[in-house]
């Protein structure tokens, strides 16, 4: 059958944008940035996220909390609604929304702290690196002709699109709130990082990058609160309570790093609290439940409106396609997703009741990590296993051994531990 011509592009985008690391021939009319996004959601990686921790486990019994998939599939909700809006390429924008957590390990952040301690003399972890590694090594699609794996081999305008800190670990600054480095590529990743960023600005992030980057930020401070509320971590009426305001803002201003002040970060909570759908208690009825359902809406459509106003008001006409343009966040919103996010992370993850759990999770994958370690290549995945076997030095090996830990759910990665670690009692 003969090679069928390719879809048109979106405005503002350019064959060098759609070219692929390894050419490729389809019979098809299907858009290749409409390839691109079939090929997340049909990669096994994707699928894995159903079981990989958000802010709540899914080991923990609580079964209406959100996961990294349906995380994932709310922030490309957002994203296409912003990409629609600001004029970028829907596909994209929606791939990368979708992408961006695929390289995070079982429990969430607290599991990427484990793996980043090992990993240490060995260029760390970092789950947005590894999202990389992902989508360009790790998930079968495709190959190179000298026989090596190119992942899901996406066009260059969707990594790049997935690519959240476009720097590597010796150029990152540490995140106020985790107090790890954020970096975008491993050392061995550097090939396909150069060339997904080949002409792009000096750690600038594309603008569907931004898209993104704003997309995961608003839907993990409105839905994480709302599951938090939920799960009843947080409760409303506390919240709401003057008599610890001071003490809650100065929680939230510590997590925020000094990105905002006290008074701003007040400010922000006070405008927060006067939304008209605000939850001043929490019983668990339908009406409650639609109360913060609706907070929530109220939530995205303010944040992410007050970015589509100012961005189409900076750019003042010029297509924001690629670096055209930057997204524009006003710093009282941003002061606000701060609030939503810090808040949960202060009841939720700073939760002293909480860091047991924390700590036993980190023992669990760093014991995994040792054992793996010492077995070499005969309890690994097949893949993971020719990786080992191929690795040139200690490092390429132990990034083997990463790799296959990273990729384990929460619930396999206990499965695994009880059949390698545990040692039964006499």
């Amino acid at each position: 059958m003969a090679e069928a011509p390719a879809a048109a592009l979106p405005p503002g985008y350019s064959d060098r944008d759609a070219e692929r690391f390894v050419p490729e021939h389809h019979r098809s009319r299907r858009s290749d940035f409409a390839r691109d996004r079939a090929r997340v959601l049909h990669s096994s990686g994707w699928r894995r996220l159903a079981a990989k921790t958000q802010v709540l486990s899914p080991t923990a019994g609580i079964d209406f909390a959100r996961n990294r998939l349906t995380h994932s599939l709310e922030v490309a909700q957002i994203g296409r609604e912003l990409a629609v809006a600001l004029g970028l390429a829907q596909d994209v924008v929606d791939t990368a929304c979708l992408a961006h957590d695929l390289g995070h390990p079982p429990f969430g952040h607290n599991g990427e702290r484990a793996l980043n301690d090992w990993a240490a003399d060995a260029g760390g972890f970092e789950g947005n690196a590894q999202t990389l590694r992902v989508l360009t090594r790790l998930e079968p699609k495709r190959f190179a002709p000298d026989g090596g794996s190119v992942g899901l081999n996406l066009t260059r305008a969707t990594l790049d699109a997935s690519c959240k800190y476009p720097w590597a670990l010796d150029a990152a600054e540490r995140d106020p709130g985790e107090g790890r480095a954020k970096f975008g590529y491993f050392a061995d990743d550097a090939p396909v990082f150069e060339w997904l960023r080949a002409g792009a600005p000096d750690r600038r992030k594309c603008a569907e990058a931004q898209v993104m980057d704003l997309s995961d930020d608003v839907a993990y401070s409105v839905h994480d609160f709302e599951d938090a509320v939920v799960s009843e971590h947080i409760d409303p009426e506390i919240l709401t309570s003057r008599s610890g305001h001071d003490s809650l803002i100065r929680a939230v201003s510590e997590w925020a790093g000094g990105s905002f002040s006290g008074d701003e970060l007040g400010a922000a909570f006070d405008r927060i609290a006067g939304a008209s759908t605000w939850l001043t208690r929490w019983e668990g009825s339908r009406r409650d439940q639609a109360q913060l359902k609706n907070f929530t809406s109220e939530m995205i459509g303010r944040f992410a409106g007050a970015a589509i106003d100012a961005t189409l008001a900076e750019a003042d006409g010029r297509p924001l396609a690629r670096y055209g343009a930057d997204v524009i966040v006003p710093r009282d919103v941003r002061a606000e997703i701060a609030v939503l996010k810090g808040i949960v992370a202060a009841f939720v993850m700073a939760s002293g009741r909480r860091q047991p759990t924390y700590q036993r999770q980190r023992d669990l994958l760093t014991e995994l990590l040792d054992t793996l370690w010492e077995a070499g290549e005969s309890e690994l995945e097949p893949p993971f296993a020719a990786d080992l076997r191929a690795a040139s030095s200690d490092a390429d090996a132990k990034r083997a051994v990463v790799d296959q830990v990273a990729s384990l759910t929460d619930q396999s990665a206990i499965a695994w531990y009880r059949r390698l670690c545990d040692v039964p009692l006499v």
